[in-house]
C-alpha cells in the first residue's frame, strides 16, 4: 500500500469529512512516529466508546502508534471491549468470531504473502484475555505450533469485561467477580510461559504505565514476526468498571499491582530473534 490508496481524489476535498482530511494530511502513515510524538499529529484512534479510564483503550492507542507500518498492517480482532473501538480505528481491521481470530489471521497472512511477495504485510491479532487464553486457546496455540508469522497481542483486563465482569483464566486467584462470588479458585494462567513453550520466538509483558516499553515491545514483536516466527505481547489493562476503582486511578493501580508482584514487565527473545533485532539496530546506526 502507498499513500495513493487513501489520498483524496482531486475535487473531492470539500465533501470529505474534516476528520478524514486531517488524517490524510497529518496522519502517521509512511512516517516514523512514536509515543514521544503523541498529541502532535492525527492519531489512528482518538474518540472511542469505551469506559472512562479504560486501560485497554489507552493500551490500544499506544499500540497503534507503535505499529512499524500502519499503512501495511491488518488487525484481526475478536468480540470484546476492544471490538467496540475498532470501528474508530483508521487501520484495516477484521472482526472475527469470538475465539477464531488466529485462524482468520493465519489465512490472511498466507494470502497477503502470496499477493505481495516483495512487501512486508503485517497481520496483528489484538484480542482480550477471554478470546486469547480461554475460548480462543485452540486457534492461538496451533498458530504458534505451526510457526505462523503473526503477532498476537492480548489486552489482559483479567475478566470478561464486555459481558459484565465474569472471571477468566487470567483473573487472579481469589478475586471476587461475577460468577466467582466466593473468589476465583485457581491461579492466573502463566500465559507468557505457555507462549514460549508453544514456539513464540518473542514474548513480552508490558502495560500503559510505561509507554516507551510498551512501544518497544509491540514494535519488536511485529518486526520479528515478519522474518522469524510467531510473537506474543501481553498488555496488562485493568478494568476500572468491573474492578471498581476510580477511572483516574488506572495507572496507579498498575503500579500497585507491579509493586505487589501481581504484574511484572518482562521480555524474552529466542537466539534467532535476538540476533535479528541486533541486526536491525546495527543497520539503523
Amino acid at each position: 500500500m502507498t499513500r495513493r490508496m487513501f489520498k483524496i481524489s482531486a475535487g473531492f476535498e470539500e465533501v470529505m469529512p474534516p476528520e478524514y482530511r486531517e488524517l490524510v494530511e497529518k496522519g502517521p502513515f509512511e512516517k516514523q512516529l512514536g509515543v514521544a510524538e503523541l498529541g502532535t499529529f492525527k492519531e489512528l484512534l482518538e474518540e472511542h466508546p469505551l469506559c472512562a479510564g479504560c486501560g485497554l483503550a489507552l493500551s490500544l492507542r499506544l499500540t497503534l502508534i507503535s505499529l512499524p507500518s500502519p499503512e501495511d498492517t491488518v488487525i484481526v480482532g475478536a468480540t470484546g471491549c476492544s471490538s467496540l473501538a475498532f470501528p474508530q480505528v483508521a487501520v484495516h481491521n477484521i472482526h472475527s468470531l469470538f475465539g477464531n481470530q488466529n485462524a482468520v489471521a493465519t489465512g490472511l497472512k498466507r494470502a497477503l504473502s502470496l499477493r505481495f511477495p516483495d512487501r512486508a504485510k503485517d497481520v496483528v491479532v489484538i484480542a482480550g484475555d477471554g478470546a486469547t487464553c480461554d475460548i480462543g486457546l485452540e486457534s492461538v496455540m496451533h498458530s504458534w505450533f505451526r510457526g505462523e508469522k503473526l503477532t498476537t497481542i492480548m489486552l489482559d483486563n483479567e475478566a470478561y469485561a464486555n459481558t459484565g465482569g465474569q472471571e477468566s483464566g487470567m483473573s487472579q486467584l481469589g478475586t471476587v467477580l461475577n460468577m466467582a462470588p466466593m473468589g476465583k479458585k485457581f491461579k492466573k494462567v502463566a500465559f507468557p510461559e505457555v507462549a514460549k513453550a508453544a514456539g513464540c520466538v518473542y514474548v513480552a509483558v508490558a502495560a500503559p504505565h510505561q509507554p516507551r516499553r510498551l512501544e518497544r515491545s509491540v514494535r519488536r514483536a511485529i518486526l520479528i514476526a515478519r522474518e522469524i516466527g510467531p510473537t506474543y505481547v501481553q498488555l496488562y489493562t485493568p478494568c476500572p468498571t468491573n474492578y471498581k476503582f476510580k477511572p483516574a486511578d488506572t495507572l496507579s493501580v498498575i503500579r500497585e499491582q507491579e509493586k505487589a508482584g501481581l504484574f511484572r514487565p518482562d521480555e524474552y527473545l529466542s537466539p534467532e530473534a535476538a540476533a535479528y533485532i541486533q541486526q536491525l539496530e546495527e543497520a539503523k546506526g
